[in-house]
């Protein structure tokens, strides 16, 4: 498994007079740590192991892509990472906090676009948008210039005012991605941020958020099953496969080992088996639909 490196900055809030000695405390030790490190990470659904032991680690300023077939691992993965799951096994820290110990603070050090929608149709962009800056506990003070500031960058100052429901595909993920950045956050994960969308809306997005992460040097982690995607944006990618990290590297790299012509639809292949077969031990359709049986049953 080759390793390579990155790195980029720390950037916390102020959020509520309770939160102020906490971050001061941890705001050395972050700005020296990596955006992310897991060691021994583990989740199960029910008798599934769903993350089986994956020990990773993302430097700060890198964009780094967690690839993966479904039931691979990923999500659940991510979930851990934002502090929507409690790891059942191993540790997480993001900027040098751990998450299990500290996870208030962990969210508002990070911005996610989950897989499924999360913008509400029956509000308008800027309410969308105003929602999470609430959520996100942004002082009162700051709202409205972060709002703004959030919604021009993604380049929706115009439709801001209009319903989101009249919105088109790209123009909601666009929000979705205002919504994450309205914190300023120095970690922005993003979990399959154009699934559903056409090239041109695509290109877009991606266009948007190389664009701000060159101007905030932020660290991005994302999914995604397009392999041009992680190709062009990485800096990084992990292979995970069956709960586990198979092979990580910059894609150029990965590239490489397998051979000169070598894509990176051939690395996915190497390292994940390539097909969804009906075999449950290698991470196939079956074990797939039986995670997501199990997911369900357990909420």
């Amino acid at each position: 498994m080759s390793e390579l490196r990155d790195g980029g900055p720390v950037a916390t809030g102020t959020i509520g007079t309770a939160l102020v000695a906490a971050e001061a405390a941890t705001r050395d030790g972050a700005r020296l740590a990596s955006a992310i490190v897991c060691s021994g990470l583990t989740y199960r659904f029910g008798t599934h192991t769903a993350v089986d032991h994956v020990d990773l680690r993302i430097e700060r300023g890198e964009t780094f892509g967690l690839l993966g077939p479904n039931g691979a691992g990923k999500t659940t993965t991510i979930r851990m990472l934002t502090t929507l799951l409690r790891p059942m096994g191993g540790t997480i820290s993001v900027l040098g906090v751990n998450v299990a110990e500290r996870p208030m603070l962990v969210r508002r050090m990070i911005g996610y676009v989950p897989q499924l929608l999360s913008a509400d149709a029956t509000l308008t962009g800027r309410e969308n948008v105003e929602l999470f800056a609430r959520l996100f506990d942004v002082p009162r003070s700051q709202r409205r210039d972060r709002v703004e500031s959030a919604l021009t960058a993604m380049g929706l100052t115009e439709p801001a005012g209009r319903l989101v429901k009249t919105y088109s595909g790209g123009m909601i993920r666009r929000l979705e991605l205002a919504q994450a950045l309205v914190n300023s956050p120095s970690l922005l994960v993003l979990d399959e941020p154009t699934v559903g969308l056409d090239p041109i809306a695509r290109t877009d997005v991606w266009e948007y958020i190389a664009a701000l992460r060159a101007q905030a040097n932020m660290t991005v982690l994302m999914t995604t099953h397009y392999m041009d995607e992680a190709d062009t944006y990485c800096n990084r990618v992990a292979l995970m496969h069956a709960g586990s990290i198979r092979a990580t590297g910059s894609p150029g790299l990965l590239k490489a080992m397998l051979g000169d012509g070598s894509t990176l639809d051939d690395v996915f292949r190497h390292y994940t088996g390539g097909t969804l077969d009906d075999n449950t031990e290698s991470g196939g359709i079956r074990d797939v639909r039986r995670a997501r049986r199990t997911a369900r049953r357990l909420g």
